[in-house]
């Protein structure tokens, strides 16, 4: 279990009993669109009210499938930006589609780490209700198709549609910009003169777990290389990406 999702499913599942013991918690801290500007913390707090049993189950059991893999992947800082930037923009979806719906619930958030998984491992299979399998990027298309269709034809059946589509975009957004990060990295890397062996030459003095989840993959292929077919096999963008990872103390004198 990673940190942000453990500390997510025990911070959810204590707020719903309070919920259950002090009912005036909900009324302060539920989401109404169209009080927002009065009550401008709802669009975060709104995250941690559930509107029974089911609902904080269906919610955190989404959460402990998906999200452990997805923090991993992406790291814990930009897990949890990625979560409630999802739970943000889904009440601001809310807001100018749903204007006097009152909501709660983390399915905003948790619907963005679902978009998070489909977005890196889009072919992995799913199973609904633990028989049904269905490939990560169908879940999304399907479930984006029904919430469409929920909050366009006025479903009143009390889910908060247009929470779950926010989620989604909030989510879809937030990778992107992510990508984009990472192709501007490259690009850096592209431009860069080989003119970073000495430091290449340290490569043993890294350390791997101080190195970013983000980075640890290319990280390891590279490593990979060098055991396989040593450090002269390496391509220059590949001695610029490993010298970034060489502790300082071990540059050689007169580095910079």
């Amino acid at each position: 279990m990673t940190p942000v999702v453990r500390a997510l499913l025990i911070a959810n599942v204590i707020v719903f009993f309070i919920q259950q013991t002090m009912p005036i918690v909900e009324y302060l801290f539920v989401f109404v669109p169209g009080l927002v500007l009065r009550r401008p913390w709802t669009v975060i707090t709104y995250m941690f009210l559930h509107g029974g049993l089911m609902h904080v189950a269906f919610n955190m059991l989404t959460l402990f499938f998906f999200g452990p893999r997805v923090e991993a992947r992406i790291g814990s800082r930009r897990f949890t930006w990625l979560y409630f930037l999802s739970g943000v923009s889904g009440a601001l979806l809310s807001l100018f589609f749903s204007p006097t719906a009152m909501i709660v619930g983390a399915s905003a958030g948790v619907f963005g780490v679902m978009l998070a998984f489909a977005y890196h491992w889009p072919n992995e299979t799913i199973l609904i209700w633990g028989i049904l399998p269905i490939p990560a990027r169908v879940l999304v298309i399907l479930t984006t198709a029904l919430a469409l269709f929920g909050g366009f034809t006025g479903s009143t059946d009390g889910t908060a549609h247009f929470a779950h589509l926010g989620g989604y975009v909030g989510a879809y957004l937030y990778l992107r910009w992510m990508e984009r990060g990472r192709h501007q990295f490259r690009k850096k890397l592209e431009k860069a003169p080989p003119t970073v062996d000495r430091r290449v030459a340290n490569w043993k003095q890294i350390d791997r777990d101080k190195v970013h989840e983000v980075n640890r993959d290319e990280l390891d292929r590279i490593l990979d290389k060098i055991s396989a077919s040593g450090v002269g096999s390496l391509t220059p963008q590949e001695r610029v990406f490993l010298s970034n990872f060489v502790p300082p103390d071990d540059r050689p004198a007169g580095g910079h």
